[in-house]
């Protein structure tokens, strides 16, 4: 170990991080990766993001593998990319790029991860996100296709025992991890009387409308402000059209998002199943809002001893309103709540993470000059007869 530790410590890593999910498009796991690429070039890495983009790439260090197709998986919509066309970018990308170590979010997702899989144009890491939910990507072949990563991590143990059902295998739990300065530093939203604040795709796992349910119980005063959009919101904007304190905000900025939940009174995280994690609520924690949220396997993974969140049973709208009223009435509480939660947020700021996964890297790239025929890649590649620039001569010699 010491070698590979004391070998990457002189060169920059060439990374390439791969969305299966369209990058323009917001979500957890889209979020994920931007941050880890900003975070790792903060430690002098050079990154690359690669994936669908509908529209101009987010940020640089993008490259854009094409639109993305809207596809139902896991209760929701994923916008992946499993065409020709963005295989072959992919392939072309790997081929410009010549990356150290590859590292796959939502592995066994179709398009460039798969892909990427195929070729193993450079030792790769996998990391899942997913739990309770989807085998629709579990097509046969899955299995192979999981056997060629060097290294297969998971976000919770909900995601682990998710994958390893799936496919067998070892895998290390991480987290997924939040750019801490950037809620703490937001300058907060206010309105006059209490606010609850919701971010969340607008469908029916997601428990928004148990929330919506459980304004009808909370004082006049109280405004919702809602974030996002999805397949219920014309429904449910139709059904509670005649509650003045709706604000339907739709799809906001990342810094209006910020602002927002920091300048609430409360956070309400109402989701009823399928949460892997609870990036939200650590969202919430790091701008110093009290939480109130479904007690969820996932949601335990942030609020792990019940003292950082209110936490309520999932789909109960009178514990939901009890809840709510409770953190809004009562200083006392919400100071405690945050004094909790602001402890635990340090312990997975996204510079901890991206520190990890360099860590984490260096095995994988490890792993591969033990093994440098593991998998066969390089002779997939030749044989194909792609003029890669892959230092062929150098592997041989090792």
């Amino acid at each position: 170990m010491e070698s590979a530790h004391h070998h990457l410590a002189l060169l920059d890593v060439r990374i390439g991080i791969i969305s299966p999910y369209s990058l323009s498009i917001p979500g957890g796991v889209q979020s994920q990766v931007l941050a880890l690429s900003r975070a790792l070039n903060r430690l002098g890495h050079k990154v690359r993001v690669l994936g669908p983009c509908d529209g101009a790439p987010p940020e640089t260090g993008v490259t854009s593998l094409g639109a993305s197709i809207p596809t139902f998986a896991n209760g929701s919509i994923a916008p992946i990319a499993p065409d020709l066309a963005c295989t072959l970018r992919t392939i072309r990308a790997f081929r410009d790029e010549e990356f150290d170590v590859i590292h796959i979010h939502e592995p066994i997702c179709p398009g460039p991860c798969q892909t990427a899989l195929f070729l193993r144009s450079a030792p790769i890491v996998g990391t899942w996100h997913a739990a309770g939910g989807s085998k629709a990507y579990l097509t046969p072949g899955v299995k192979w296709l999981a056997t060629r990563m060097n290294i297969r991590t998971a976000v919770s143990q909900d995601a682990r025992d998710m994958a390893h059902e799936a496919l067998g295998g070892i895998y290390e739990i991480v987290f997924n991890g939040i750019e801490v300065d950037n809620f703490v530093d937001a300058t907060p939203t206010k309105c006059d009387g209490p606010t609850i604040a919701y971010v969340g795709r607008h469908e029916p796992r997601k428990g928004l409308e148990v929330l919506l349910e459980a304004m009808a119980s909370l004082p006049q005063n109280v405004t919702l402000w809602i974030m996002s959009d999805g397949p219920q919101t014309e429904e449910l904007r139709s059904k509670y059209a005649g509650d003045q304190r709706l604000q339907w905000l739709g799809e906001v900025s990342d810094e209006e998002k910020m602002q927002r939940i920091k300048g609430a009174d409360v956070f309400c995280a109402p989701s009823l199943r399928g949460e892997s994690f609870g990036i939200v609520l650590l969202e919430a924690m790091a701008a110093g809002t009290p939480v109130v949220a479904s007690d969820l396997p996932g949601y335990r993974n942030v609020a792990a001893k019940g003292d950082e969140a209110y936490l309520v049973p999932p789909g109960d709208v009178e514990a939901l309103s009890g809840g709510l009223l409770r953190v809004i009435e009562n200083r006392e509480l919400a100071d405690q709540l945050c004094e909790s939660a602001s402890k635990r947020v340090s312990e997975f700021s996204m510079d901890r993470l991206a520190t990890m996964y360099v860590d984490i890297y260096e095995r994988a790239i490890d792993i591969e000059r033990q093994d440098p025929h593991r998998g066969g890649w390089r002779g997939e590649l030749s044989r194909m007869g792609w003029p890669l620039k892959l230092g062929v001569e150098e592997d041989q010699s090792l």
